[in-house]
């Protein structure tokens, strides 16, 4: 199988890519710059959202794995719709140049204030620009799909562990603080619990879902489980044995951040277990 992934040298992108390789596909990865992508992808230093004919420069794939976004990681940037636009007419034109599988790389977020279980059904009520772009690009897809006869599978994320100093989440925070030598790291309260996945398990039940098309749509890719960030964040600490101590009740949580939220795993539960069959 011929995938194309964009946002291919970023943080998510280089695993994901690096899984997909380690499985077999052939992958066209594209970014403005993949000097940080495996080798082993055919590497695309490009802007996608200027290529004149991106089917035919992406050598024609099977399947398209969208996961370029910008500014994710600053949830109410005006970049998120004015980029929208640009998300939706790249994957139009690849749609109708004859790519008949498309993954977008959602968000849990498109959710808004939230407790529990979320799976595909659960009502959208997003509180920020970010979650509003992922969200409409969603309702876009699957109108899309609709019209093309194609198959759509939105892949809804959760929360990211991982000890890359180079991310943006708290964990690669707390990594870079650490190599500084830092001893102390200003953070909430940490009550709220949430679905944590660590970055291998993330990069695998991704390229798990792209590489298949029995179970599409919405398919979170999470644990499936909540746990409260203290705990959390304190056991990472631990795990990568950083001499550096939480400062509790230096910031306020946000107050669009769900009390206790994690998303529904039987839909990724049954793609690994026909992976492993």
């Amino acid at each position: 199988m011929k995938i194309l992934v964009t946002g291919a040298n970023g943080y998510l992108g280089q695993g994901i890519v690096h899984q997909i390789l380690d499985d077999g596909h052939t992958v066209i990865a594209a970014d403005f710059k993949t000097d940080h992508v495996d080798d082993r992808a055919v590497k695309k230093d490009c802007n996608m959202f200027a290529i004149e004919n991106p089917y035919e420069y992406f050598e024609e794939p099977d399947v398209v794995l969208h996961l370029a976004w910008r500014d994710g990681f600053v949830h109410n940037s005006p970049a998120h719709l004015e980029d929208l636009p640009k998300h939706f007419a790249f994957l139009k034109t690849m749609v109708e140049s004859g790519v008949s599988r498309i993954a977008v790389m959602g968000s849990m977020h498109e959710i808004g204030f939230y407790e529990g279980s979320i799976n595909e059904n659960t009502a959208c009520h997003p509180a920020t620009l970010y979650g509003i772009a992922k969200n409409a690009l969603r309702e876009a897809s699957e109108w899309l799909a609709a019209q093309n006869q194609a198959t759509l599978q939105w892949l809804r994320g959760y929360y990211i562990v991982g000890n890359s100093q180079y991310g943006s989440s708290i964990f690669s925070k707390i990594t870079a603080a650490a190599n500084e030598g830092k001893t102390e790291f200003p953070f909430t309260m940490g009550q709220n619990q949430y679905d944590f996945i660590d970055y291998g398990d993330f990069c695998l039940q991704v390229a798990s879902a792209v590489e298949q098309d029995a179970v599409n749509g919405i398919i979170n890719i999470c644990s499936g489980k909540p746990e409260k960030l203290a705990d959390r964040v304190e056991r990472f600490i631990q795990e990568n044995h950083y001499a550096i101590a939480l400062k509790y009740g230096a910031f306020p949580d946000r107050p669009y951040d769900s009390k206790a939220v994690w998303g529904n795993d039987a839909k990724i539960q049954a793609i690994l277990q026909a992976r492993n069959a």
